[in-house]
Parts: structure tokens; sequence; C-alpha cells
């Protein structure tokens, strides 16, 4: 299994969410396709053409993504 299909199960999987790092959910994320186009202090907004909604990431402790942004 390839890290990137690993990284979409620990994604994926309810119990792993929490252990998701903020940077690994960036470049997963930047994977699907999505351009980070501002970097406001201390978080990165992605956009996509074709895609309204926007996706706001923002750090948590310790390097970790925050769990609801990974489950969104």
């Amino acid at each position: 299994m390839s890290r990137r299909e690993k990284l979409k199960q620990k994604i994926l999987d309810p119990q792993s969410q929490k252990n998701v790092t903020y940077d690994e959910l960036c470049n997963f994320v930047e994977r699907l396709g999505f351009t980070c186009k501002r970097k406001p202090t201390g978080h990165k907004v992605f956009t996509k053409d074709g895609i309204d909604e926007i996706i706001n990431l923002q750090p948590g402790q310790n390097g970790k993504a925050k769990r609801y942004q990974v489950q969104q």
C-alpha cells in the first residue's frame, strides 16, 4: 500500500483522525487538486476551479490537524 493510500485510510478512519498532522492534511488536499490561495496567519485557505466552497485549515495543538477539519 502506498503512502498516499495509507494517509487516505488514516483520514477516513474515525479512530485515526486525531493523529493526522496539519502538514499531512494540507498535502493531501493539494494532491486532490486544491491550491492554497491565501495564507493568513496560522491557517491556509484552499480553492479548486469548479468548486464554490473553500477549505480553510488551521493547525491544532502539537502540529496536529483539527479533528473536525479532518472529518470535513
